[in-house]
């Protein structure tokens, strides 16, 4: 009988500043990825740090990411990501999004849910 996987603590939510984003190195199933933390107030939303415009990391420097007026920028291109939902707005991926990495926030940790 299978058991389901315990999540993965990632970090705690009032250490990640409310609006920002940061980066993690995650052991996912297909193995580890740079996975990208952004914080909404009580909630925390996750993309791998990868453009689906051209398959390049989306932070400025290593876990430094642009986030302005509700959008998250790639550092490469400037397309502009919902902070939402993490589909690209404006830039060369326009209609497409980033990938979504299951996080939820319990008893003030971030955890993983892959």
């Amino acid at each position: 009988m299978e058991t389901a996987a315990s999540p993965l603590y990632l970090c705690r939510l009032h250490d990640m500043p409310d609006g920002e984003a940061m980066a993690l190195d995650v052991m996912l199933p297909g193995g580890e990825e740079s996975v990208i933390l952004l914080r909404l107030g009580e909630r925390v939303n996750a993309w791998l740090n990868i453009c689906p415009h051209a398959g390049r990391r989306l932070d400025w420097a290593p876990g430094k990411f642009l986030v302005s007026k509700g959008m998250l920028v790639c550092a490469a291109h400037g397309a502009c990501f919902g902070v939402d939902t993490g589909e690209c707005v404006s830039g060369p991926c326009r209609g497409e999004s980033l990938r979504t990495v299951p996080v939820r926030v319990e008893q003030g940790n971030v955890l993983l849910d892959a």
